[in-house]
């Protein structure tokens, strides 16, 4: 497709901005309004759940369809991607429980992976290495403009509308997504004597499974010694070596093996797994602080997130045009990850709202610089016959990264807040209780939920319904609980900001020469070395 004239190829561009801007602004949307829908429904053991799912599937239709657009072309699959997620998104909406909005948002996520996937993979197949982390940077500027409407409109929505126009706002969007696409987009075939592989992608599949459900159970579900917990991973290695048994073997590898040679690709896949398991953990949580903590609505956690969606758009246009100027990938990558750890380390140790908008703020700056980086690096490290792959496996490695993560940190902030709680109800420094009755006593400790903490109407009418001389105890216990959830979520920003300064070390490696790309057969060990790539060919 780079033979087009520029002028179709803008056109092209402005149909896969659309369909990148459906996609990406039906993920944000929910960030900030999630906490008081899972208020309504009901079910927030489960609420790690509701990203999980789409995050799993989205993860294994990534990759199977991004080597699947390399064998039949990107067209169809683009397509597809739009009708599913349109699909997915009509019945999210529908939702009558928390069981139906996880399913429903798993269908979301095939379509989304197909798609966050593909329109990624399209920007290789139009554009030379030279140029395509300024094309990049543009299309995560669409992502970050979505960042910056969809909190805003989800917490708007979620408090004054409802919550299921969130999942229908945008649907003529993908409508309108879709008709450009068909009439915009090129019909390229792509290398169809390639076959299918299956039994790769069976085992592809069951090993991301389980990684998910056993990072998801771990430590909430089950115990993290627990025979379930330890039965699960052992399947899931068995999965894992199962796969490279069958990829080495297979002739059209859903994942070929010979790419983690490339160091180019192998520390962008493995530097993106980081960057979003520490991204998750701040954008995620965040409204746990801003809503839970200190008691602000979904709407004022929306609008804390436009100076950080806003920095992030600036930053993410810039730094792919200096990208593209000076292909320094280590300098921009350590760039990136550094000022986002940094933000995390000021989320940890806030103690009012001023410090976690600043620290969103940093944060943005920085996600501008990372989110560029690893995919035009990856990209730009092997043959333009596998962009599809590539391109596919590194979302993958980023996705996995923010599943894996997303569960832990749930994991780590329910488990923490019990833990406090029982600290605090054990050492006497909790409310006193003996001035009530044993009954009321008891049922008045049954509110003690951090759930009731997402929904501030739903909290002061339960706090008016109770006797005068019951509301300040439990106005007392509800402190607690809101000092439990505060010491939790510090655990979470520390980590997170871990995760990220292993990035930092990691992107220290790269290496990545500007306008050029491996053509070499990638099985060739010659290509391992990423100092001696050859000229692209424009």
């Amino acid at each position: 497709m780079q033979q087009l004239t520029d002028k179709k190829k803008l056109a092209v561009m402005i149909a896969l901005m659309a369909t990148m801007f459906f996609a990406a602004i039906n993920q944000t949307i929910i960030s900030a309004a999630l906490p008081k829908i899972i208020a309504q429904l009901g079910g927030m053991a489960y609420y790690s759940w509701v990203i999980t799912i789409y995050m799993l599937t989205s993860t294994i239709s990534t990759i199977i369809f991004g080597k699947l657009s390399d064998i039949y072309g990107r067209k169809k699959f683009l397509l597809s991607g739009i009708f599913i997620f349109l699909v997915g998104s009509f019945l999210t909406g529908l939702s009558a429980n928390i069981f139906q909005m996880i399913a429903f948002r798993g269908v979301q996520g095939i379509g989304g992976g197909m798609l966050m996937s593909i329109t990624l993979t399209a920007i290789g197949d139009l554009y030379p290495p030279e140029q395509r982390a300024k094309w990049t940077g543009t299309m995560m500027a669409i992502f970050g403009l979505s960042s910056i409407l969809g909190p805003v409109l989800g917490g708007v929505l979620a408090d004054y509308i409802s919550w299921k126009w969130l999942f229908w706002l945008f649907l003529p969007i993908g409508v309108i997504a879709f008709v450009m696409i068909l009439k915009l987009f090129p019909k390229k075939e792509g290398d169809s004597k390639e076959s299918i592989d299956y039994l790769g992608s069976i085992f592809l599949g069951l090993t991301i499974t389980g990684l998910i459900l056993g990072f998801s159970w771990a430590g909430s579900k089950y115990a993290w010694g627990s025979p379930q917990i330890i039965g699960l991973f052992s399947a899931t290695l068995m999965c894992i070596l199962m796969l490279i048994l069958v990829e080495r073997k297979a002739k059209f590898p859903i994942m070929p093996l010979s790419l983690f040679k490339n160091k180019g690709v192998t520390i962008s896949n493995v530097a993106s797994f980081l960057m979003s398991g520490g991204m998750m953990g701040a954008m995620s949580f965040i409204p746990f602080y801003i809503q839970g903590v200190k008691g602000m609505s979904a709407t004022q956690s929306g609008l804390l997130n436009i100076p950080m969606s806003i920095m992030m758009i600036i930053f993410s246009a810039l730094s792919g045009r200096w990208l593209s100027k000076s292909g320094n990938y280590r300098l921009f990558s350590a760039l990136g990850l550094g000022i986002m750890s940094g933000s995390m380390v000021i989320m940890a140790n806030m103690n009012n709202v001023t410090w976690a908008a600043i620290s969103l703020i940093i944060f943005g700056v920085g996600l501008g610089f990372g989110m560029t980086v690893f995919t035009t690096a990856a990209q730009n490290s092997a043959p333009p016959s596998q962009l599809g792959v590539v391109t596919a496996t590194c979302t993958l490695f980023r996705n996995l990264g923010g599943t894996i993560f997303i569960a832990v940190f749930g994991s780590i902030m329910n488990s923490s807040i019990a833990r406090n709680l029982e600290k605090t109800m054990s050492s006497g420094l909790g409310p006193d209780f003996t001035k009530l009755d044993s009954a009321t006593a008891e049922n008045l400790k049954a509110m003690a939920n951090p759930q009731l903490l997402l929904d501030k109407s739903k909290l002061e009418a339960l706090q008016a319904s109770l006797p005068d001389q019951v509301q300040q105890i439990f106005l007392n216990m509800m402190d607690m609980v809101r000092t439990a959830m505060g010491q939790a979520l510090s655990w979470v920003f520390f980590i997170g900001a871990l995760l990220l300064f292993l990035g930092v070390v990691l992107s220290l490696f790269l290496k990545v020469k500007p306008g050029v790309v491996a053509e070499t057969d990638p099985d060739d060990e010659d290509n391992e070395d990423d100092d001696m790539p050859i000229e692209y060919a424009s």
